[in-house]
């Protein structure tokens, strides 16, 4: 399984080269004296098993999907996962936010997901987390940012079996060792991120569906970290009723009595109708999305994206998503086209339960067009409403943006002391999300180099 690289993350009408590159016009490239230098942290989680608000029937049938079959649709015939406690360890020279930030996983796991994990320093873990750099990552497997191989204790023994049946996952009879590989050359925050979702995956689901809108286990990217519908998708896994080797059959028959346990709340809430998988429309997202795609390739492909979601009736984030990728993709050619795709996204996000981190990314490029135009107070009603949003959803690079707009905002307006202080604190966020100073310099001018003034 792998943790897809998506597009990098910048603002309509602002230059969109990656973190450090050049720039043609730069203003204000704020760096205070006083800056902090002290990467914050989010304030930890209730790490107790949380209500899934949704029909237990949907999320039986969402369970069988990331369970029994891979991303490429490929069906498995058999449920694995690990029995007995399962050990963890780092393997390469790891950031000092990672080891907290792997600390405050594992605890949940322990407590949400129920699952007997823990730290180690010893080779034999079950689990190794292996920092290599992100152009071998790249090189292994074209467009991941991370990825995780089964039956290997580290890059050595992936190296050897990658082309041999023995990493395969639909060859699995059970879990027991595990290798992710994660880029030590990125931001904490993308490190954090792919340690949570291939983390998971290892432990349970195996695949990614596009239509949940409240799961890291969607290549949309949306959610940075386990969610409460991950943990109990988690916490089903591992249940007692369950066991290694089961097949599909005698996991759906269980479910719903182990749903009723877990999530009672669950039982009192209508079913849902159930989710229409589309392989065209999973395409032509992964050619809008995609590294050496031209960009009139990407728009053809964004606009069947959303032909395609819109005469399916898709009543789930992919209709927003379709539109999103649309935005992104006409942004530097076609910024009107640009701004209405980014509108109707937000739209169809609207009409989604859960769907509020999706609406707060959204809200980055509309106030980037605000912004630009001059107007200060409709770039603060677009950003300011996301703000503990960001922060509920530890979304660092999320939130720093939506502060150094405010912050824009707040100088358009006039009030260059309250602008200031957004700034100062949207730093630390900035450089847990982005990474070096030179990433986190590239966005304040990147967002500066919008505003009129």
């Amino acid at each position: 399984m792998m943790k897809r690289l998506m597009f990098p993350f910048c603002l309509v009408a602002a230059s969109c080269s990656a973190p450090g590159g050049p720039y043609e016009t730069t203003t204000r490239a704020f760096t205070p004296a006083s800056a902090p230098q002290q990467v914050p942290v989010f304030a930890p989680q209730n790490t107790q098993p949380s209500s899934v608000l949704r029909s237990n029937s949907s999320i039986a049938r969402d369970i069988l999907m990331l369970t029994f079959f891979l991303e490429n649709g490929t069906p498995l015939s058999r449920l694995t996962r690990f029995e007995g406690p399962i050990t963890v360890r780092i393997s390469g020279e790891a950031p000092a936010t990672m080891r907290n930030d792997l600390a405050n996983l594992l605890s949940r796991l322990r407590n949400e997901a129920g699952i007997d994990i823990s730290t180690t320093g010893s080779d034999t873990a079950n689990i190794t987390l292996e920092l290599i750099p992100r152009a071998q990552i790249n090189r292994l497997i074209p467009n991941a940012a991370c990825f995780v191989a089964p039956n290997v204790r580290g890059l050595r023994e992936y190296l050897s079996s990658r082309n041999s049946s023995a990493n395969a996952w639909s060859k699995l009879t059970e879990r027991s060792v595990m290798t992710i590989f994660l880029p030590k050359d990125s931001s904490p925050q993308e490190i954090r991120d792919c340690m949570q979702e291939e983390l998971a995956q290892s432990l349970g689901p195996v695949n990614d569906l596009y239509y949940l809108s409240d799961s890291v286990f969607n290549d949309d990217d949306s959610h940075a970290v386990l969610t409460d519908f991950d943990m109990l998708v988690l916490r089903v896994l591992y249940d007692d009723q369950l066991s290694n080797g089961m097949g599909r059959g005698d996991v759906a028959a269980r479910l719903s009595m182990i749903l009723s346990k877990l999530n009672p709340t669950g039982d009192q809430i209508g079913g849902s109708q159930r989710q229409q998988i589309s392989p065209d429309w999973n395409d032509q997202v992964e050619t809008a999305l995609g590294v050496g795609v031209s960009v009139d390739q990407r728009i053809r492909a964004a606009e069947r994206a959303v032909v395609i979601a819109r005469s399916n009736q898709f009543n789930d984030v992919r209709l927003g998503f379709s539109y999103y990728v649309l935005g992104r993709v006409t942004m530097t050619t076609n910024p009107s086209k640009s701004r209405e795709a980014f509108l109707k996204a937000d739209l169809a996000y609207s009409s989604v339960p859960d769907a509020n981190v999706q609406r707060a990314i959204i809200a980055t490029q509309l106030a980037a067009f605000t912004l630009a135009k001059g107007d200060s107070s409709g770039t603060l009603a677009l950003v300011r409403p996301y703000l503990q949003i960001a922060r509920d959803h530890e979304n660092a690079s999320l939130l720093s943006t939506l502060q150094l707009l405010e912050a824009e905002a707040l100088d358009l307006a006039g009030r260059p002391a309250e602008a200031r202080s957004v700034r100062l604190d949207s730093l630390g966020w900035a450089r847990y999300g982005f990474g070096s100073e030179t990433a986190v310099q590239a966005r304040i001018r990147e967002i500066a180099a919008l505003s009129p003034r």
